[in-house]
């Protein structure tokens, strides 16, 4: 059996590489860390027993991904979406957990299956999965439309119905003689817990955290929040509650706080690495060779609670005032299996409560993990499946595509605003300054509602797809403006604009350069980095404060504009600066000294080579004098500095190649 070290790093070698392998399938990387806890398994590869240490480890994921909800638990946002989260939500939650009892009662005269089964069954099936469906709704542009926001009005009691279920499931794994009892004092433990926590901890948090944050130590404020989220975890667990409920509790109370976002940003590497460990020991439940055989209890289990499910959430939407289009988006994104699914389920086997049956666990994990492999798939298709079925849909796009096009139908060379958030807004204020005719497309209700009653000419409408575009005359449109920063999103845009009018020009706003040449490349005329622009304009006032003649700092900055920010291209980087991640490799400056000896005294840029390494070697400072833009000829002297610009692994084979030395990581 191997140790607690030798066990984490099997568990994050194996995470590791099936993870990568799902993302470059573009799959979620849940499913990459339950496929990796299979392989590894008691029951496929035997490597990892299943233990009770690699269950306690598991806790740990589960305990973060409950401060996580803690903190987004705001009594505002609440009371703004409390039709749908406590209307919407609870109902699906309930109905859905009824009919899975009401089913286990029937099953449970055949197959003698409990009550207390068919409770943890029904909590289970009635989640659906927060990361998958929230990712999807963010990159599709859907968070503000109108089954986006019911979608997440559910989610988020779904969320909340968990911290109850975590609370009941423990005590129907305890004697079912003193079943009454033993749930009774859980629930007033709970209450207790709950009440002292929230009217004495409020006060003492917010204290405590300020006496921490002004020591100024990043250090000690992130020990502080991982000190509070175990800490109340201990408690409740002494108070034989759930870890989940105690970590809870501190999201609560630290969201009270002015601190909350930093904390956010904190805690986030602990919860998603530690949440992916616990999906790991989720798969290793597994056993291939039971689904294989029980192949079609799988596929039965995946498919029909999938349908059921998509069914009512349909139905309940149509009867909270949703129309067909919007009823049946929000029950296909919701109809699958979600992640908090699998932690009702941990420790509900022979292992732990002994409330479900192992084979059974394994047959409904599997199904659960096939349910939410499809679950992508079915909302990528989500328009054309309300489309087909939906003949209210029809008429619905017809009027929305009406509407669009009555608004543009009147203007001619007009400017087409793709979103209209705070820069579609100042972008149209500055062309109503010009009397230069817009016409801005945006999916928030509540924003177009309140624009159009001012006067400004936005529509409802998606700008990604074509018959949108269309509609609102970009065949006529003198300019595209793309005011959302997000990559993904505005890489959608250009490809829709490009397929039907490649030459209308398109000004795209990004947030830094590291997207500035994808967009390019995707069709983007010119592109508008935040960050640039903000220094741009930053060093042009101070320039224009020391003396430096207006015409002159005009023509700086078009000349930076004209090379498209080259000459802000790259930066030095710092410890407060955001990591690269394989998706966004930032450009980076870094400098060289040439040591006596080194492999590179003597010789040439050229001869080094380096400058094939798609690097730029930016300035060389020699006996302090600094010199920019050398020629390929340039030979290096001992004591030189050389500021080079690339990206990370090309720089660290650059400085490697200079100083002879073999390159990190290789």
């Amino acid at each position: 059996m191997p140790n607690a070290l030798e066990l984490s790093l099997i568990l994050m070698l194996v995470a590791v590489l099936a993870v990568s392998l799902f993302r470059h399938w573009k799959l979620p990387a849940m499913l990459g860390y339950l496929f990796a806890g299979t392989l590894i398994g008691p029951y496929s590869f035997g490597i990892v027993p299943d233990t009770p240490e690699t269950r306690h480890l598991a806790e740990f994921g589960v305990v973060f991904l409950m401060f996580s909800i803690g903190l987004e638990f705001s009594l505002p946002k609440l009371h703004a979406m409390r039709r749908v989260v406590f209307g919407l939500g609870m109902a699906q939650v309930s109905l859905t957990m009824l009919g899975v009892m009401g089913l286990g009662l029937v099953v449970g005269y055949f197959l003698e299956v409990p009550l207390s089964t068919a409770f943890v069954l029904a909590g289970a099936a009635a989640m659906s999965s927060t990361a998958i469906v929230s990712k999807l709704l963010s990159e599709r542009l859907e968070l503000d439309s109108p089954h986006g926001r019911q979608i997440m009005g559910i989610l988020l009691f779904q969320d909340l119905a968990v911290v109850p279920l975590l609370i009941i499931i423990p005590a129907l794994g305890q004697d079912a003689e003193n079943l009454t009892v033993t749930l009774s004092l859980a629930v007033v433990k709970a209450a207790l817990v709950l009440g002292v926590m929230l009217v004495f901890g409020q006060r003492m948090m917010n204290w405590w955290m300020t006496f921490v944050a002004r020591s100024k130590s990043q250090e000690l404020f992130v020990l502080n929040v991982l000190l509070i989220t175990l800490g109340l975890a201990w408690l409740t667990e002494l108070a034989e509650l759930s870890l989940a409920l105690g970590a809870f509790l501190a999201g609560i109370l630290i969201a009270e706080t002015q601190y909350k976002h930093q904390v956010e940003e904190d805690i986030k590497p602990f919860r998603d690495v530690l949440l992916g460990l616990f999906f790991v020991t989720t798969g290793m439940l597994l056993n291939p060779q039971v689904v294989i055989d029980n192949w079609y209890w799988v596929i039965l289990l995946a498919v029909m609670p999938v349908l059921a499910k998509l069914v009512l959430i349909a139905a309940l939407a149509r009867i909270f005032g949703a129309n067909m289009g919007t009823a049946m988006r929000t029950g296909i994104y919701l109809a699958q299996a979600g992640e908090f699914g699998f932690v009702l389920l941990a420790n509900t086997g022979s292992a732990g409560f002994g409330l479900v049956p192992d084979p059974w666990l394994q047959t409904i994990t599997a199904s659960m993990v096939l349910s939410m492999l499809a679950a992508p798939f079915m909302i990528q298709h989500a328009d054309r499946i309300v489309l087909r079925f939906s003949s209210q849909e029809w008429l619905q796009k017809s009027l929305e595509l009406h509407q669009i096009a009555q608004k543009s139908l009147a203007t001619t060379k007009h400017v087409l605003v793709c979103g209209f958030g705070r820069s579609g807004q100042h972008l149209a204020r500055l062309l109503d300054r010009e009397d230069l005719e817009y016409v801005a497309l945006d999916l928030d209700p509540d924003r177009i509602r309140e624009a159009t009653a001012a006067g400004d000419s936005v529509v409802f409408g998606d700008a990604s797809k074509r018959e949108t575009l269309v509609a609102a005359g970009l065949l006529r449109a003198s300019c595209v403006v793309v005011t959302f920063a997000e990559f993904k999103s505005a890489e959608r845009v250009l490809i829709a604009v490009r397929a039907l009018a490649p030459n209308v020009p398109v000004v795209v706003r990004t947030y830094d350069e590291s997207d500035l040449e994808k967009l390019i490349a995707a069709g983007a005329t010119e592109v508008v980095p935040e960050i640039l622009e903000g220094s741009l304009m930053l060093g042009s006032q101070a320039l224009m404060l020391l003396g430096v003649p207006v015409s002159r700092v005009v023509k700086q900055i078009r000349a930076i504009r004209e090379s498209r920010y080259q000459m802000f291209r790259g930066v030095f980087r710092g410890v407060d600066d955001e990591a690269d991640t394989p998706e966004n490799q930032w450009v980076r400056l870094h400098s060289v000294f040439v040591e006596p000896g080194a492999s590179g005294v003597g010789k040439s840029l050229a001869e080094l080579g380096i400058l094939d390494l798609e690097i730029e070697v930016s300035a060389i400072r020699r006996r302090g004098i600094r010199g920019g833009d050398p020629s390929p000829d340039t030979q290096l002297e001992s004591g030189d500095i050389l500021v080079l610009k690339g990206q990370p692994d090309a720089l660290s084979l650059a400085e490697a190649i200079i100083l002879g030395r073999k390159p990190l990581g290789r």
